[in-house]
């Protein structure tokens, strides 16, 4: 069974990372699970944690009044749950459930901020990477609401 450190080194957004970090980093997590159906976190509940899917699919949503929770994106094998931890007031702006059955790696965010303010390289890495998960999720939910909010073919509107 591989350890937490190696399993991040194994990762995409932690993988080049020095050493030292990888040590850091794995020293703030654990694996945990999730039952198809579990919520991970609610909307507005407390950003404490974000998470290394290894295997499973987790659904973010956002609570529409009168509609109840909609579905913004789908996460899999090895995306990265969660950047709420990183910003102040360290509220979830969406929620989480899993869809399958889900195993990932938590990582407590107090105690990676913690680190990050000892050592501001590392969370100059750690910033860099999380900016790009989050452009791409940007990305990928633009083109999910275009897809799910667009024009109709052929209505005469450019787009």
């Amino acid at each position: 069974m591989k350890s937490i450190r190696e399993l991040l080194a194994e990762h995409p957004v932690f993988a080049d990372l020095p050493e030292g970090d990888l040590d850091l980093i794995a020293g703030c997590g654990v694996n945990v699970h999730f039952d198809e159906g579990e919520q991970i976190f609610e909307e507005g509940g407390p950003a404490d944690t974000f998470y290394v899917i290894r295997h499973g699919r987790v659904a973010l949503d956002v609570h529409a009044p009168g509609r109840g929770p909609l579905v913004v994106a789908t996460l899999r094998d090895g995306d990265v749950l969660g950047w709420s931890w990183l910003f102040p007031p360290y509220r979830w702006s969406l929620g989480a459930r899993a869809t399958a059955e889900t195993s990932a790696i938590a990582l407590d965010g107090a105690c990676l901020r913690g680190k990050c303010d000892d050592d501001t390289a590392l969370g100059y890495r750690l910033m860099q990477r999380f900016a790009r998960i989050a452009q791409e999720r940007l990305l990928q939910t633009r083109l999910q609401l275009l897809d799910v909010y667009g024009n109709p073919v052929g209505d005469g509107h450019a787009g």
